[in-house]
């Protein structure tokens, strides 16, 4: 229901009333799922979306690269609640009020994006921070509704004391259901069962994928042209029991699920995500991404993925190709189609620009893209890599926005850039630009 702070639905009392809120910081609900993470957390996280590069878990061969030891997997440094502790716990009781309830409530909410930055590494064995805030809210006509809102929040991730390591935005794209078209899963064909061949090509393409990751030889800029394709990665056909071991690797994520008495807990704290199973025991909504019965309940033609995952097939489609001594500086995706148990995605990209990076970092743009055996992109989007070079030398990492030292430095600095792609003084992710 409407706390009656807020009229609902998309209005220009309520934008205002959204935007009134950016930059203010509140405290993530979900506490870290590790700490003080190590050379063994590195391993679990990468392993979960397939990756088992050595750079993130071997201390002997991270010696030998640019960093002197293990770091970690891009995926791991922020996002699905993986690391951070809150460096805002509590809220005034003015910034409380001014945060409670939804202005949009009843508006429909759909997560669209997540962009990705990164500027430092993250050892083993570092305590980490984050702080969180709604950055941008972005006005916008859509294709299926009058009106959209873009509205964009950022978690801002810290080693104690500094530096500065990494962000992520994630965009929920916010229309007035009565007037947006209704969002369903849609599938254009039924997933036929893999013959031989079609399991053989995969395997192929699997049992090549060791040798085709560049890991030490370093990947020269100079010898980095636009349109050199990467080598693609395929995933899957995706299993239940992929889905088990990402849970197993990276957690439960934002939704918290937890065991026994703690799901109990939790099903005091948010009945409203519960609902009885065919032994009328409560469980989790979130049992669609594992449980083909709930997924058809939920008008879901099959258990399905989460769209974080194909963002990291993404991240290792790009880690793989640019070797260990090169940097994976920033990374973007849209969410644009489902990806099935069954489906079998190819993640694939090319080089689309290369130019030097604030006037001396060597860098390279890429597109990006997740494409099923059916020939359809779900998942579009850009990365940038910094390289080494024969002329520049070893890769240097970018600057924090702003040259921020802390969280809360760099999160003013992304409100005053997302507040400047508002009025279209300042770039947006390219597929984000009308």
């Amino acid at each position: 229901m409407n706390d009656g702070r807020h009229p609902g639905g998309i209005t220009d009392e309520a934008v205002a009333a959204l935007r009134s809120r950016i930059g203010s910081a509140t405290p993530h609900p979900q506490p870290p799922r590790f700490q003080v993470p190590n050379e063994d957390a590195f391993r679990q996280v990468a392993e979960a979306y397939g990756d088992d590069n050595p750079l993130w878990c071997d201390p002997e061969y991270g010696l030998g690269t640019v960093w002197g030891g293990p770091i970690a997997p891009p995926p791991m440094v922020g996002g699905d609640t993986l690391i951070g502790e809150n460096e805002v716990e509590r809220l005034d009781p003015k910034t409380a009020a001014l945060l409670r309830g939804d202005p949009l409530r009843g508006a429909q909410a759909h997560y669209s994006a997540s962009h990705r930055e990164w500027w430092q590494p993250l050892r083993p064995g570092t305590r980490v921070t984050r702080r969180n805030a709604l950055v941008g809210v972005h006005d916008k006509r859509s294709r299926f509704a009058n009106r959209a809102i873009h509205e964009w929040t950022a978690e801002v991730f810290a080693a104690g004391g500094g530096p500065v390591l990494s962000a992520q935005y994630r965009l929920m794209i916010r229309t007035d259901r009565a007037e947006a078209q209704a969002t369903r899963h849609e599938r254009e064909s039924l997933i036929e069962p893999y013959g031989t061949d079609e399991l053989a090509r995969i395997d192929e393409a699997y049992a090549a994928e060791p040798g085709n990751r560049r890991g030490a030889e370093p990947r020269w800029y100079e010898d980095t042209e636009v349109g050199d394709e990467l080598a693609p990665l395929v995933k899957g056909p995706l299993r239940v029991t992929d889905i088990v071991c990402w849970h197993a690797g990276m957690g439960m994520g934002l939704y918290g699920v937890k065991a026994l008495r703690l799901g109990y807990q939790q099903r005091r704290r948010v009945p409203r995500f519960f609902r009885p199973d065919a032994l009328g025991v409560p469980d989790v909504q979130q049992r669609v991404h594992w449980d083909p019965e709930w997924a058809e309940r939920a008008g879901s033609p099959a258990v399905y993925d989460y769209g974080r995952m194909r963002e990291c097939w993404l991240t290792h489609l790009c880690t793989d190709w640019m070797g260990d001594d090169a940097w994976l500086w920033r990374l973007d995706c849209q969410f644009r189609g489902f990806n099935y148990v069954g489906d079998t995605h190819w993640m694939r990209g090319r080089v689309a620009r290369k130019y030097l990076a604030g006037g001396d970092l060597p860098a390279v743009d890429l597109d990006i893209w997740g494409e099923n055996q059916r020939g359809e992109t779900t998942t579009p989007g850009h990365a940038t890599v910094l390289l080494p070079s024969r002329e520049h030398g070893p890769v240097r990492l970018p600057n924090a926005p702003g040259g921020a030292s802390t969280s809360a430095e760099a999160l003013e600095a992304l409100v005053e850039r997302f507040a400047a792609m508002e009025t279209g003084e300042g770039a947006e992710p390219e597929h984000h630009r009308s």
